[in-house]
Formats: C-alpha cells, sequence, structure tokens
C-alpha cells in the first residue's frame, strides 16, 4: 500500500491555482443533510473552507460566513462563487495553528476533511473549535474514517490523521443532541474524493 505525504502549502497553491473547482461546487452532502438544523441567522465559521462549497452555501441559508483558509488562491475562488451566487462571506487567510481563535463567537462551526494535522495538533484546533461555539451552538464534523487507510477515494493517507468515533467522544462527548456516525459513502466531488469513501460525521449542540 502506498501512503501519500501530506500536501504542503505550495502544494496546495499549486492545486487551487488550477482551472475549475477541486472539489466541485455543491456544498458537502452530509452539510447539505443538516440544513434544518441551521438557524435562520447567526455568525458561521468553516473551517479549512478551500474553495468556498461548503462557506456559500452556509451564506446562501442565511448565516454571516467566515471562511477560514490558508490557501490564496482557494479563497479567490470562494469568493468568485459566492458573488456567483448572489451571496457574501468573509475569507480570513490563515493557518488552522497560528489564526487568533475567537471565544464564543458562532452559531455554527463547520470543520469538512481537514485531516492534515498531527495528532497534537488536532487535539489543539478540536480545543480551539470548542471554544469558538456559542453555548448551545451547532458543530458539524466530516472526515476520514479509520477504514479509508484501505481505500483510494481521499483523505491523508496516514492512519493517525483519520477520525473514529471514539476519537471524536473524547473531544466532544458532553454535547447536546450529539450524533456521532460510521457512515459508508461514495464520494462524487471532484477527482480527488471520488468512490467508496468511510466517514464519520459528528453533530452536536455546545453545552
Amino acid at each position: 500500500m502506498t501512503v501519500a505525504r501530506s500536501p504542503s502549502q505550495a502544494q496546495w497553491e499549486s492545486r487551487y491555482a488550477a482551472d475549475g473547482y477541486l472539489y466541485g461546487t455543491a456544498p458537502s452532502p452530509f452539510l447539505a443533510a443538516c440544513r434544518p438544523l441551521l438557524p435562520a441567522r447567526g455568525r458561521a465559521l468553516s473551517v479549512a473552507d478551500g474553495e468556498g462549497r461548503n462557506g456559500t452555501f452556509l451564506a446562501a441559508a442565511g448565516l454571516d460566513v467566515v471562511s477560514l483558509d490558508f490557501s490564496a488562491a482557494a479563497q479567490a475562488k470562494a469568493r468568485a462563487l459566492a458573488a456567483a451566487r448572489g451571496v457574501s462571506l468573509t475569507t480570513v487567510h490563515a493557518d488552522l495553528l497560528t489564526w487568533d481563535w475567537p471565544d464564543a463567537a458562532f452559531d455554527v462551526v463547520v470543520g469538512c476533511f481537514f485531516q492534515f494535522l498531527a495528532p497534537d495538533e488536532r487535539t489543539l484546533i478540536f480545543a480551539r473549535l470548542r471554544a469558538a461555539l456559542k453555548p448551545g451552538g451547532w458543530l458539524l464534523i466530516e472526515g476520514f474514517g479509520l477504514g479509508q487507510i484501505h481505500l483510494t477515494s481521499g483523505g491523508p493517507g496516514k492512519l493517525e490523521n483519520l477520525y473514529s468515533r471514539e476519537l471524536l467522544l473524547e473531544h466532544f462527548g458532553d454535547f447536546v443532541d450529539l450524533d456521532i456516525r460510521d457512515v459508508d459513502a461514495v464520494l462524487d466531488d471532484g477527482a480527488t474524493h471520488s468512490g467508496p469513501a468511510a466517514l464519520v460525521r459528528l453533530v452536536g449542540r455546545k453545552p
């Protein structure tokens, strides 16, 4: 089995600089399915939002969106996508590890497939996700599960970067209305996210 290396920032910039949208322009099906949970108004943070497919979906739902990513090329596409859809969002060009995360600032925090963090870095970012949510705010996380190590439909290619239900329970087990599921899905999000996938999805509200 070939293990992929985590892309560097330069590699991400090169990927996003190419024509088209790397993962398409439709939101994650998981996020789209969570639409009924979203508040009618409020602030949302989309973590590692890339080219804005999730951030623009949240903006179209009526939320004031911060689209956070470390790729300037991706953020330019996110702004273009938002303009094409007649919505607005605020792009923040920053690394998850060095951004000055606000406390209790968001009604919704979304993180889909941000799995290129080392385990100690992931622990730090999970804590910052918690802190950034207002009490009662929704956390929506989607990522590749442990079974993805045997599949070729995307992901970091390192077992230590993959999620499990137990891992997410460790960090968010006290959340209200918590639902963490292992899901077998078929991805259709562009060439690098395509085919059978082992996913883990979390929905819950900060206590």
